[in-house]
This record gives structure tokens, sequence and C-alpha cells, in this order.
């Protein structure tokens, strides 16, 4: 049944995201390019959960109850890499670690007098995000979901009352799942590096214990298994760093054309194209061979002025593709500032599939149309 709500809220959380990246994003924050790291703290909000004895067990405890935890610390730590189109994936390892501070239920222990003990959660995950384009150069949120295994183990659980005393220990491993929605926030003065607030939902199959019922009078045992439901609502805090060179925003300004001002043409002196591969704003070795090429040409030729200017194929939706192309062209003038091209120099642009060097129908995949030109004037 949980996994079943997990599913329809992730396939939710999926329509909202292909909507809002067909967006078109003007001066959007900073997507990571490639492989980066991340770690987060903040505090964990376990879900009551009900606790199911088993067997003769349940038949001691008179039927089932319900643990109440604390609300705990809890961190993880991330490695991730994002394909340059809005789409990331990563591998996270979390631990939380709770107290168990209240009992209820457990009719055949009715009044309850006492209750104790720890659950702990160690998680690995395989997350896959993606980013959500909402135009601001200063925020960037993102959903994404998680499947993986979890370690789950209830150290010293003892609930007392009516003359008996339940006991539950163990650890179990289960599949587990969780939902992802956060924002980063870049901090411009160091490139690669952004600030990051997010909520998570992390839960995995219910875990099963080894649990006792003692009589404290007699020291009567009974044994048996314990089913426990494992559910946890996390907000966290963290820094999220990019260890390759990152395309640097920039926006586009779009002028009126009654009121562009008329400018003489400037001839173009040389020109450079560098090729992608599809969905990629990733620089090969060919490419940044070329971009070092453009690089020598307009340090040593007196250009004042370096047009670079991004392009895709039809295959798409023309709105995502005028987001990639921009991205291409933001990877190309990254590179050029890079190798010494004064930023001041470099004028950025993306054209989506509106100016094809080899014309096609939409739909098609055109290797010549996923370009930047870069024209030195």
């Amino acid at each position: 049944m949980r996994i079943a709500r997990g599913r329809q809220i992730g396939q939710a959380a999926l329509l909202v995201a292909t909507g809002l990246l067909a967006l078109p994003v003007p001066g959007a924050a900073q997507i990571p390019t490639g492989t980066y790291i991340a770690a987060g703290i903040g505090a964990d909000f376990p879900v009551t959960g009900s606790v199911q004895p088993q067997g003769a067990l349940r038949s001691a405890t008179n039927g089932s109850g319900e643990f109440g935890y604390s609300n705990r610390p809890m961190g993880l730590l991330t490695l991730g890499y994002g394909f340059g189109n809005g789409v990331r994936v990563e591998l996270e390892g979390s631990l939380r670690g709770n107290t168990v501070t209240s009992a209820a239920g457990f009719a055949g222990l009715s009044p309850i007098g006492a209750s104790q003990g720890q659950l702990w959660n160690f998680g690995l995950m395989g997350n896959a995000l993606f980013e959500l384009n909402v135009g601001s150069p200063y925020i960037q949120p993102y959903i994404g979901a998680g499947l993986g295994y979890a370690w789950t183990e209830l150290k010293d659980a003892r609930v007392v009352g009516n003359g008996l005393r339940f006991e539950g220990d163990g650890t179990d491993g289960n599949f587990a799942y969780q939902f992802i929605a956060g924002a980063a926030f870049p901090i411009r003065s160091v490139p690669g590096l952004a600030a990051t607030l997010e909520y998570r939902y992390f839960a995995t199959l219910d875990p099963d214990f080894t649990g006792r019922v003692v009589n404290t009078t007699t020291q009567a045992t009974t044994s048996g298994r314990v089913d426990l439901q494992n559910q946890h609502h996390s907000l966290m805090v963290g820094l999220r760093y990019a260890l390759g060179p990152q395309p640097q925003p920039v926006p586009l300004l779009a002028t009126p054309p009654m009121l562009a001002p008329a400018v003489a043409p400037v001839p173009v002196t040389r020109t450079y194209i560098v090729f992608f591969d599809r969905n990629s704003a990733t620089l090969d070795a060919r490419a940044r061979q070329i971009v070092g090429e453009a690089a020598q040409a307009a340090r040593g030729g007196g250009s004042t002025r370096i047009e670079v200017t991004g392009h895709t194929d039809t295959a798409g939706q023309a709105a995502s593709n005028m987001v990639l192309s921009l991205r291409r062209a933001q990877v190309v003038a990254a590179e050029l500032r890079r190798l010494g091209v004064r930023r001041e120099e470099i004028v950025t642009r993306g054209l989506g599939e509106t100016q094809l060097a080899v014309p096609t129908a939409d739909g098609v995949r055109e290797p010549q149309n996923r370009r930047v030109e870069i024209l030195l004037r």
C-alpha cells in the first residue's frame, strides 16, 4: 500500500517537473554539470509507527501498539553527476537516529508505565533529480526520488506495564524509497558552490525484529517476531560543490525591435564551430581543441567582440531546445574565459532550433545542427 502511494506521488511529481522544464529560462540559476559532491544536516521527524507483534507474542501483548519518537538530527553525504540538461543522478549515504519517547496500545500491558529505546537507520540510496526552471539567477528548485536499501536497528526497546515488559532488539535490512523537494542557492563568489535547502520523505518496508514479553514477577518469557513501521520526514540545509568548470548564467535581454538602435554591420573575421552530443552541453576533447584555437585567435588577432551562439537540432520540444542551446553557449563562453578571453568581449546567446545548419523536419536528430558557433569580429 505504501509503495503504491509512493508511486502515485512520484508520477505526479514527474509530470510537474516535465511541465516546468519546458518553460524558457532567461538568466536561470546555474545547473550543475559533471561530477559534484554534497553534504547536508538537518532535523529528522519520524512518523509515529505501528508495532505489530506476531504469533504467540501478539497474544502476550493482547494486540499491536505504536511507538512515538524524538525529533533528532540527521545527516547525509552525496556523490552526484549532472548531465547539463536539468537531470542529475546521485549516490547517497544517510544516517538517522531517534529515541523512543512514548508507547501506546499493547492492551495486555495497559496501563503502560514506562518506555525506552533507540531506532537507527543507515540508508544507501540512488536518486534521480530534475531541475525546475523558474528563470531566476538566485534560486534553482528541484524535485526527485530515490530507491535503495536501508539497515534499521531497534536497540534496547522496552515497554513496561501491568506486570509485563515488552522488549525488542535487532537489525534488519529492507528496500527503501524517498521523495525529495529542494532548492539550490548559488554562491556567486565561488563558482560551482551552492547552498541547499531540502525536504525529504524517507521510508522502508517494515523491518522485522526479535521480540519478547517477560512477566516481571515470574520471569516467564514469550518470544517471537515483531514488525515495525518506519517512515520519516526531514528538513535539511547543506552545501553542494561542482568539481569541474561550470557555465556561468548569462541573462538574455531582448530589445524591442522598434527601440533597437541601428548598428552598422561589423565584418566577421573568423568562424569556429563546436559540435555536441545529443541532449548534451559537455565539451569533448575535440570541442575543447577548437575552443582553444578560437581563444588563441581572439587573444592574438585584435578581436574586440566574440559572439558565442548555441543551436540544437529539432528533436525534443522547442522551449527545451532553447534552454539547451543557451546552456551550450554558456559552456563554450566559460571555456573561452578560462583560456584568457576577457568576459566583456564575449556575447552569449541561444537560438534553439530556429537557425538550422541542415534543414530537417521536426523531431529529427541531426549532428550538424547540435552546435555552437564562435564568431570573432
